[in-house]
């Protein structure tokens, strides 16, 4: 059975993957972003729509209470050309503006001296503009959060200030040196008031900051040029009394021979780097015999740089003839041993030749020592000539270089005098004619239209935002609803075949049966008849030619053509959650079967819910368990229906049962269904959901086929992607799915590419109604 429930499943992939190669081209072609598209249009437009008209409606009522703003604009340029002849006389030095003191000088435009002046001069302390406002919904969030400090009065000056920055704007065009200054008011004529009188202030202060900064350079010069002509005669007074002093008409005087000094330094670096290598040479020689004795010579120590060991000949012979013995030693030890007499010779042979080259290294040392000293003692003699020469210099030199001392600092101060003097006239000059580095070039002028709030713009923000938010809410509706909506959905997702689509019954679409009593019932056809009293559970032969009744056929056909079938008599329902409609389906399969002339037989075996027995059997005494425990038989205890004649086998719960898998999978339940199976031809079997309880997975040996219910929008995929992982054999002996429940009209709305096949008029053309 195994064998053949898996060539079934095997079965229903090929033919999930036949069907899907023509939608994978659609999806991949225009289709694939036109349809999606569309579907998610029709699922959403309802909030989609929603939100844009209140979004739309928000805009109206911000336009109807935001009172209008007008912005002036006025063009100030910065760095306003001068001539040459103004440049030349300028004490200050003028800077080329760049985009670093361009923002600067935004920076002062947007300054609280340039507000509270403009504040001043046009007293915008009693605009109403300025008038202090309500809380705002800013200073309420700063108090909250604690960024406004509590009890701290607020000066009026400040807040004028701040709420005329908050008007303010200053900025560069482009790449340009204009500033751009922008002013909002209430009024267009006020707006181009303060926007002028924004950019004259700030003329009227760069000149007055311009003539305060000349007046402190020039009295800074006035002293600064005392100063400096007064150093310059002490110091030319003081050049004149020392020439006279020491007799020296020329600036050349007696001076000590510059190439004897020259000779006698050149000769002094000679001597002392012979003196540094011979000293470098003894102490690596010495280090060598340090760190060696004749029994652990280091012969790698012999050739570090500077040590000689590499360009001795009498070491290089020796070092060989090592070498070559040490060969020799290790041939005879690995052939003869370590204690054999010629490797013993060989030993002494080699600390021989160690000896010998370590009284070459001696030899070495002590005529490094002798050339060490003999380079110390040179040294020490020229050391001692240039010490008597720079002696005798001294005294012959001292008074001409006092007077080339006092003389470079007397041109030093005169020259400096002569520069302070000349830009101190400047500074006199320029006092005279002041000219400021910026001039408007375009006044502000009262705007023709308000700046905000814009209209058009505000209605796009609210249309499209409105759009836009709702896009978005559907796009997060859909990514929340995880459950199943489309067949494709299902195959793709459990690796099924989608065996019907059921739709959703609605009470108000039903046919209502005339109530009749037990007693009336039982008078008519006998006792233990079923139950008509439930609608939804007789609604496919109530309604044979309703959309309802024909998904229940496509079941049934699915199961009768089934081309692995043996002896596919028993079907199992069964469904991942509780309440999906599994006892329904499985009333309603059973009952086209019966209506067909087959013998059927419905088995209500979820033991511990049974809601199928309650609809269809309500009075039952006795059931399956009565039948288990022996206490009734099976003929005793079936209920029938004579009309179509479908028989019932119902749970007839008395009492809580705790035990329910133990008694599915007793050896009295094997026994009952080989009995079921050998007298009817169909054995429909309302079995309990898969999540809650396991009583599903314990009779699967005893169903040839299992059927999953799904319900159409709550079922979520990782519920029952859970479920059947839970029950690997329900699995492997399911032969579809149930997609119930489901909403005719909105699927339509989910599944893209096969719309069409959902509507309604495909129906009514073969005389089939909807069950809606």
């Amino acid at each position: 059975m195994l064998q053949r429930n898996m060539l079934q499943n095997d079965r229903a992939r090929a033919l999930l993957d036949s069907s899907m190669p023509s939608v994978r081209a659609e999806e991949n072609g225009f289709g694939g972003l036109v349809n999606p598209a569309l579907g998610f249009l029709r699922r959403r437009y309802a909030l989609i729509v929603l939100t844009a008209a209140l979004a739309f409606t928000a805009s109206v009522i911000y336009l109807r209470i935001t009172p209008p703003t007008y912005t002036a604009q006025v063009n100030v340029l910065l760095g306003n050309p001068k001539s040459q002849f103004i440049e030349q006389q300028s004490v200050l030095a003028e800077t080329p503006i760049g985009s670093p003191q361009l923002e600067s000088q935004i920076q002062v435009l947007k300054s609280k001296a340039i507000a509270a002046s403009v504040i001043n001069q046009l007293k915008l302390a009693d605009d109403p503009d300025f008038k202090e406002p309500g809380p705002s919904w800013r200073s309420v969030i700063r108090k909250w959060f604690g960024s406004t400090p509590s009890g701290r009065q607020v000066d009026p000056t400040d807040r004028l200030v701040a709420a005329f920055d908050e008007r303010l704007t200053a900025a560069r065009v482009g790449f340009s040196m204009v500033v751009e200054i922008g002013f909002s008011a209430s009024s267009a004529e006020r707006s181009a008031e303060i926007a002028n009188a924004v950019a004259n202030t700030y003329i009227a202060d760069q000149l007055n900051t311009k003539l305060e900064a000349n007046r402190t350079a020039t009295a800074w010069l006035q002293d600064r040029l005392k100063e400096l002509g007064n150093q310059a005669l002490t110091a030319e007074r003081a050049v004149n009394e020392l020439k006279a002093k020491n007799n020296i008409v020329a600036a050349g005087g007696k001076l000590m021979d510059e190439q004897q000094v020259t000779e006698l330094t050149t000769r002094l670096g000679a001597v002392r780097a012979q003196t540094s290598e011979a000293a470098a040479r003894l102490n690596r020689l010495e280090k060598v015999l340090a760190s060696n004795t004749a029994d652990s010579l280091s012969i790698g120590s012999l050739d570090a740089p500077g040590s000689d060991g590499q360009n001795n000949s009498v070491i290089t012979n020796l070092r060989q003839q090592y070498l070559e013995y040490a060969t020799r030693e290790y041939e005879y030890t690995t052939k003869y041993g370590a204690d054999h007499l010629a490797v013993v010779a060989i030993r002494t042979t080699m600390k021989g030749i160690r000896t010998s080259m370590l009284d070459e290294v001696r030899r070495l040392a002590a005529i490094s020592r002798s050339d060490f000293e003999v380079a110390k003692q040179r040294q020490q003699e020229i050391e001692k000539q240039v010490a008597l020469a720079v002696s005798q210099s001294r005294t012959t030199n001292s008074a001409d270089l006092g007077i080339r001392e006092l003389e470079s600092s007397a041109k030093e101060y005169r020259a400096l005098y002569e520069s302070f003097l000349q830009r101190y006239m400047g500074s006199l000059q320029q006092e005279s004619f002041p000219i400021s580095d910026a001039r408007v070039i375009s006044p502000a002028a009262p705007p023709q239209a308000k700046s905000k709030p814009k209209t058009g713009l505000i209605f796009a923000i609210g249309m499209f935002g409105g759009i836009a938010l709702g896009t978005a809410l559907g796009f997060l509706r859909d990514l929340m609803d995880r459950g199943f909506r489309t067949t494709a959905q299902i195959e793709a997702t459990l690796q099924l075949p989608c065996l019907s689509l059921v739709p959703l019954l609605r009470d108000s679409g039903l046919k209502k049966s005339s109530p009749r009593t037990a007693v009336q019932v039982d008078q008519e056809f006998g006792q233990r008849t079923l139950s008509r009293s439930s609608a939804m559970c007789w609604a496919a032969t109530a309604m044979p030619l309703s959309r309802f009744a024909e998904s229940i056929r496509s079941l049934k056909l699915a199961i009768d053509l089934d081309p692995t079938k043996t002896s596919n008599k028993v079907i199992g329902i069964t469904s991942a959650l509780p309440n999906e409609g599994k006892s329904t389906i499985a009333a309603s399969l059973a009952q086209l079967i019966a209506h067909a002339g087959k013998r059927v037989i419905v088995v209500d075996c979820d033991l511990r819910n049974p809601s199928l027995s309650s609809n269809l059997a309500p009075n039952a005494s006795a059931g399956i368990v009565d039948v288990l425990f022996g206490t009734s038989s099976l003929e005793e205890t079936v209920w029938r229906d004579p009309k179509i004649n479908l028989t019932f086998l119902p749970g007839a719960k008395r009492a809580p049962l705790f035990h329910t898998s133990e008694m599915l999978g007793a050896e009295q339940t094997r026994t009952l269904f080989g009995e079921l199976r050998a007298t009817y031809d169909y054995v429909i079997v309302d079995l309990p959901p898969l999540v809650p309880i396991v009583d599903a997975r314990v009779i699967t040996p005893l169903i040839d086929q299992f059927i999953l219910v799904v319900e159409w929008g709550r079922t979520t995929t990782d519920v029952v992607r859970h479920a059947l992982r839970a029950a690997p054999d329900v699995y492997e002996a399911l032969a579809g799915t149930v997609l119930n429940k489901t909403d005719m009209k909105a699927i339509k709305r989910y599944d893209n590419y096969h719309g069409g096949y959902y509507d309604n008029e495909h129906y009514v053309h073969y005389g089939q109604v909807a069950a809606e």
